[in-house]
This record gives structure tokens, sequence and C-alpha cells, in this order.
């Protein structure tokens, strides 16, 4: 992972807004990702970063965000990861329409658009397991690296 890649895409994504924005990192989190082994960083934002490696030699990067989001009795938690990043601030109507097509396909999460990165996001609830958490994390990571293979072939920018 080349470090300023990853430090500009922290400061873009840790700018988006948000319900309200942890300082502290959740540490259930932090507790199931050492239950599963998982070595970690934590932003400024006290959200939790991954960088995961695949079978390819491709890496790929995951934030499990320590603020809980709420609508009415519904609380639930963002595991974010980018797949693709634009030269403006628009994303190109052609990827566009691919992110919104591949999230009618995808079974857990979808396509988002933060600043000009594409990112794909599950939502699980706030106090799911370390098992789905695993899986989310990793419908996170398999789908934005495939979408980035795709649409930047010979990159691996994240």
């Amino acid at each position: 992972m080349r470090p300023a890649v990853v430090l500009a895409l922290l400061a873009t994504l840790c700018l988006a807004p948000v319900a309200a924005a942890a300082a502290e990192p959740d540490p259930l989190i932090g507790r199931q990702l050492k239950s599963l082994d998982y070595q970690y960083e934590i932003d400024d934002d006290g959200d939790y970063q991954l960088v995961f490696e695949l079978d390819d030699g491709r890496t790929q990067l995951v934030f499990v965000r320590s603020t809980v989001e709420s609508f009415g009795s519904v609380r639930v938690r963002e595991i974010w990861s980018p797949g693709y990043e634009s030269k403006g601030s628009d994303l190109p109507a052609a990827v566009a329409n691919r992110l919104l097509a591949d999230s009618q396909d995808s079974k857990l999460g979808g396509w988002v658009k933060q600043d000009k990165y594409g990112v794909f996001v599950v939502k699980i609830p706030a106090d799911a397991d370390a098992e789905t958490l695993d899986d989310a994390m990793a419908a996170a990571f398999r789908t934005a690296d495939q979408m980035e293979a795709e649409l930047t072939p010979g990159k691996d920018a994240f």
C-alpha cells in the first residue's frame, strides 16, 4: 500500500459528513478484530483501518467505522472499502452506472460516492458478532478490489 495514497484517501474519507464523528475507537471492534487475529491501525476519527492481502498479490484497504448510525431503533455500523478514484470531483457516468449495476447484484452492501471516490459500504448491526464483522469486511474488500481491477486494469491503488 502506497503511503501517499492511503493518507490522501484517509483525509478525504475522514472529512466526509457523518452523523456523529467518533474520536475514540469502539473497544468492541478492537476486541473482535483481535479475536480474528487481524492487524489494524486506528485513524484520527477512531476508525479501524486494515489492509488485506489477496491471493493474486493485490491488497485492499478497509475501514471499520467506530461511529454507529441510527434510524429509529435500528443501529448500524459501516464497513468501507474504496474501489475507484476519479480524476475530478464527479465520477464518470459509465463508472457511476457500473457501480449502480454492481450494487444491484451485491448480496451485502452497495456503492456510494465519497468526494472523488467510489466506496463499497456494508452496513451491519452495531452489536454484530465477530463472525458477522469478518463476513462484512470480506464482502467489502473483495467487492471493492474486484471493481478496482475491472475499472483500472493493472493498477492497485487501494
